[in-house]
């Protein structure tokens, strides 16, 4: 198996977040029994800026709770953009609702509101727009079709902590926003996630469903509701407290290496990259790029082979939705923008560990 001299996306683990495990273990807590996921929930919306945070095992679970607390379900239709991860839609078909999958914008790459507007029918319930890579979406648009049409909007906000719009951070825009603490998110809990709203009343269903459906304060095992096992452990909020507190540092240095990849790119004939609107701010979770063969020389196959021998770890752009085998029975439109991004499309070595000498053996790499 080829060294990997320069990871893609690996966790940023310091001191801070050995502590902060330690003191956790002392304390007897390890489940999600524990104060620190509290005390992880308030930070969070503290710093998004946003009334209530509640946390989750994981953003695909908490897209399913969004789905769940919003009373989505069958004989409702959704709307996806065909560029995403598959975790975007599959919670859609969890709460039994049909997902409809809408084309993308050729430079942002996130759903694009006219195909939204297209794909708006009586049955037509919900939005989910994707911060694709961190790349905030078009929300004045989303929103504005969203009011006019009677819609909720779940901001699929798992790539995009710390990306903003007009200077709000994304996932605070919609009814209910969702966010991802992966491995190789921004910042990690090792698995794990965290659901945001101003509403008090969907943050209060939301406690309750994440623990089976229990009432608080009970004493009795009493279930009023069918819910889920969806709680964060104390352990990995304690893990989230200290990358909360290191948010800063991983911002600074994923929005300096995007800059780098800019400038030293710009050149290089046959090279694009993902494009942010003029009033938003991507956190550049993961830096991505297209080729063209025509004028670089190489495809996006050739190119990822290549860049591997390098010790350069890559990838290439989620599937579109429409292309993916496991949904062929939905029959989704044919979406042209987002199958000529994959087909070109490759995500660059983008870890908040990396430092300049890292991007710039990428880049020159990239320059053969």
């Amino acid at each position: 198996m080829q060294e990997i001299k320069i990871p893609l996306d690996w966790p940023n683990i310091s001191e801070l977040e050995r502590d902060y495990i330690l003191k956790a273990l002392a304390s007897g807590y390890v489940s999600s029994a524990g104060p620190l996921v509290r005390e992880f929930e308030q930070r969070f919306a503290a710093y998004l800026g946003i009334g209530h945070a509640v946390a989750v095992v994981n953003g695909t679970a908490g897209l399913h709770l969004a789905l769940k607390l919003l009373g989505i379900g069958p004989g409702d239709e959704v709307i996806v953009p065909a560029l995403t991860f598959i975790a975007t839609v599959n919670p859609v078909v969890y709460a039994g609702a049909r997902p409809v999958v809408v084309d993308v914008d050729p430079r942002t790459w996130n759903i694009d509101p006219a195909a939204i507007e297209k794909a708006i029918t009586k049955h037509t319930r919900a939005i989910i727009p994707v911060h694709l890579y961190g790349n905030p979406a078009d929300m004045d648009a989303i929103l504005g079709l969203a009011r006019e049409y009677g819609l909720y909007v779940i901001e699929d906000a798992t790539e995009a902590l710390g990306s903003t719009y007009k200077g709000k951070k994304a996932g605070t825009f919609g009814h209910i926003g969702v966010f991802s603490f992966n491995g190789n998110k921004i910042i990690t809990t090792g698995g794990g996630g965290m659901l945001v709203t101003e509403d008090p009343e969907v943050a209060r269903r939301a406690r309750i469903l994440v623990n089976q459906g229990r009432e608080p304060g009970e004493t009795e095992y009493e279930h009023k509701e069918i819910g889920f096992n969806y709680r964060l452990t104390n352990l990995q909020a304690a893990l989230g407290l200290a990358q909360l507190e290191r948010l800063p540092e991983f911002l600074a240095t994923k929005r300096r290496n995007a800059a780098i990849y800019c400038r030293d790119l710009y050149n290089v004939l046959g090279i694009s990259w993902q494009q942010e609107l003029p009033e938003a701010e991507s956190n550049w979770w993961l830096f991505s790029i297209l080729v063209d063969k025509k004028k670089y020389g190489l495809d996006k196959l050739e190119l990822m082979q290549y860049l591997r021998k390098e010790g350069i770890q890559i990838r290439p752009l989620f599937k579109p939705l429409n292309w993916q085998q496991c949904y062929r029975a939905y029959n989704f439109n044919h979406c042209p923008i987002a199958e000529a991004l994959y087909i070109s499309g490759l995500n660059l070595p983008s870890a908040s560990s990396l430092r300049e000498k890292d991007i710039m053996y990428v880049i020159r790499s990239i320059k053969i």
